[in-house]
């Protein structure tokens, strides 16, 4: 009795000293295909898993999977879009997102002419994806990015139209339809684990949590802020950010902070005074004001030796500004060593919203968050509406 075929794609030598793949289709028909480049290679390796890819994804297509290499290649695509997309974003969460994108699609398609990046490429990559273990609607936001680096292309004739036009026939994925999965939507933080955590929390890092928690701004916002960006010449200070998520959109943010915001810093300062330029929060000057305050409490002679045990020159050394990341690794910790459900800091803006809500309209709470609509405003205020519901059905009976 003859051995089943092997279904699975197998990585195999050519005779001609080239790469081969080796599969059986759904039909049982055995099928291979020369890849390019010798066995063993980069390239041939590439080829491979991206027909890997392209089976996994649509075993339908196997017989008309190509691996010619020819012409302008996807990497020199995205490559020049990225540099694009640096000079148009100019840094940012959301030029991060593309790069990660990018990359992915690089390293299954890297070598494949752009030409012929068609809608089961697209699949192909989107399946690497949803492999990496991202969620759904993260899958088709990148997929979407990529989507958008080959129409730059066509707008620099790089890609002929059409490659563009294919691809945007592609459809998103839908919930309940695919392996990816879902994200839990995000919630407001509790406010008795943010005060539970606070304690446990470094003190620029604590300022900093308690300005986003009695503000709403968002994290890399408040860790960029320095005096020289605040309006203090009323009442109620107005914060202008340099840079902010909108400003590649040319649209201006201002941050209006009150009294709580106000006696935060001046208790964080604690009567210092900052260069203009300075950040209120720094993780450098948070490493010298613990050391400093180590050194002050000590009781016994310091030796010689051990006056200034500075490294001549450290490998790393704590930044200027902290960010969004080093925040929110920090509140992790802080949360473990709380033993309270973890929280992110981007769930601050989300209890901001809701404790706005419930005093105030959805379009004072889009003014306050800095969104451009109230629709925007609408899904930090879930929980607020339930509140809001519940007074109606109170006084209306």
């Amino acid at each position: 009795m003859p051995n089943p075929r092997k279904s699975l794609p197998r990585y195999l030598k050519h005779s001609s000293g080239k790469a081969r793949i080796v599969w059986t289709d759904a039909a049982g028909t055995r099928r291979e295909k020369v890849l390019p480049g010798l066995y063993d290679s980069p390239e041939s390796r590439q080829a491979f898993a991206r027909l890997q890819l392209e089976l996994a994804s649509f075993p339908a297509a196997s017989a008309t999977l190509t691996v010619t290499n020819t012409g302008p290649t996807v990497a020199e695509v995205l490559l020049p879009y990225l540099r694009y997309a640096t000079e148009y974003h100019g840094g940012g969460s959301e030029l991060e997102t593309i790069k990660v994108a990018l990359r992915l699609t690089r390293e299954v398609y890297g070598f494949t002419p752009a030409r012929q990046f068609g809608p089961l490429a697209l699949k192909a990559v989107r399946e690497a994806m949803i492999r990496t273990g991202w969620s759904r609607v993260y899958v088709n936001r990148q997929t979407r990015r990529v989507v958008r680096a080959f129409r730059w292309g066509v707008g620099e004739e790089l890609v002929p139209p059409d490659v563009h036009a294919a691809l945007k026939a592609v459809p998103g994925l839908r919930a309940g339809k695919t392996t990816a999965h879902e994200l839990a939507p995000r919630l407001p933080a509790n406010p008795a684990d943010v005060e539970a955590t606070l304690p446990h929390l470094p003190p620029h890092t604590r300022a900093l949590v308690e300005l986003l928690r009695v503000t709403g701004m968002r994290p890399a916002e408040a860790c960029r802020m320095t005096f020289a960006q605040i309006d203090r010449s009323a009442a109620v200070w107005v914060y202008r950010p340099a840079k902010h998520k909108t400003e590649y959109r040319g649209k201006s943010r201002a941050v209006h902070l009150g009294t709580a915001a106000q006696e935060i810093i001046s208790r964080h300062l604690g009567g210092k005074e900052l260069a203009p330029d300075e950040p209120l929060f720094s993780p450098i000057r948070q490493r010298e004001e613990w050391h400093a305050a180590k050194r002050a409490v000590r009781k016994s002679k310091v030796q010689p030796s051990q006056e200034d045990r500075r490294k001549a020159e450290p490998k790393k050394l704590p930044g200027r500004t902290f960010t969004s990341h080093s925040v929110s690794r920090a509140v992790a910790v802080a949360c473990k060593k709380a033993s309270v459900t973890p929280w992110s800091p981007y769930q601050l803006r989300h209890l901001r919203g809701a404790e706005l809500r419930e005093r105030f309209s959805l379009e004072h709470v889009r003014a306050a968050l800095g969104h451009s609509h109230a629709s925007m405003s609408a899904h930090y205020s879930s929980g607020a509406d339930a509140v809001l519901a519940g007074e109606v059905a109170r006084q209306a009976g």
